[in-house]
């Protein structure tokens, strides 16, 4: 079935749309945030569907690409229809939380009813990468990068930026979302290797040191995106690498 969107009378009609986070409300019902592609992040009201009959339980699941129709306008509508587009995704267990992660970044920050079609593409192409590549950072720091890009703060890591020179990759740097890159007077832990900047800006994360500078620098970025607001998700997945570390 061809999608379609929005129609007379704040009905949307079949929008391909990823389920994020969900919590109960009232007795058989929920709350529930999409990703969709054509309306942006949304807020719906599902009623009934935590009844042992609803045939909406098992499409309502995340990483799982649906289509979702919906009426209503405002900061929340009522759910109508939902139904599965293509294949049924399942991410391996151990990747997981790197999808709650993915989830928890786009509730936090996305704004409701901003489309973003290319990070929605980007989106489910991280979840791919998820259930395929063999080292989940990969795929995790490349959509923090479109993240950041779709939000306006994009990482300029083609120059130093007090001097406007191109960074050398033999060169050690400092980030700041604030100011950019700039050049440090030595290698530290609070430094960027300049060829690790220069991979990330080509999105090149085959080498081990580059995807650590990346993990370091984008956590930067997004810490500045969320202002203090903390994930939960991370503090899941410090818990458990502690946990698998003293086994």
């Amino acid at each position: 079935m061809k999608p379609s969107s929005t129609k007379p009378g704040g009905r949307v009609a079949l929008v391909p749309a990823y389920l994020l986070h969900h919590a109960p409300w009232r007795d058989s019902s929920r709350i529930l945030e999409f990703f969709t592609r054509d309306e942006g992040r949304v807020t719906l009201f599902a009623r009934g569907v935590r009844r042992p009959g609803s045939e909406l339980r098992a499409v309502l699941q995340p990483f799982q690409r649906v289509l979702v129709s919906w009426t209503g306008r405002g900061e929340a509508g009522s759910l109508t229809g939902a139904e599965l587009d293509g294949v049924v995704t399942s991410l391996p267990p151990a990747r997981l939380m790197s999808g709650f992660y993915l989830n928890e970044l786009l509730v936090k920050l996305l704004a409701r009813h901003d489309p973003h079609p290319h990070l929605f593409d980007d989106y489910a192409r991280t979840l791919e990468g998820l259930c395929t590549d063999t080292d989940e950072a990969r795929p995790l720091r490349l959509f923090e990068k479109r993240l950041l890009e779709a939000l306006g703060y994009g990482l300029d890591l083609g120059r130093e930026a007090a001097t406007g020179a191109e960074l050398d990759a033999r060169g050690h740097y400092h980030y700041a979302p604030e100011r950019g890159v700039t050049l440090a007077v030595a290698e530290s832990s609070a430094t960027y290797s300049g060829a690790s900047l220069v991979a990330l800006a080509r999105d090149d994360l085959d080498e081990a040191r580059t995807r650590a500078d990346a993990r370091r620098l984008l956590r930067a970025a997004l810490d500045a995106c969320l202002e203090g607001r903390e994930l939960r998700s991370r503090g899941v997945m410090k818990a458990l690498r502690a946990q698998e570390k003293r086994q």
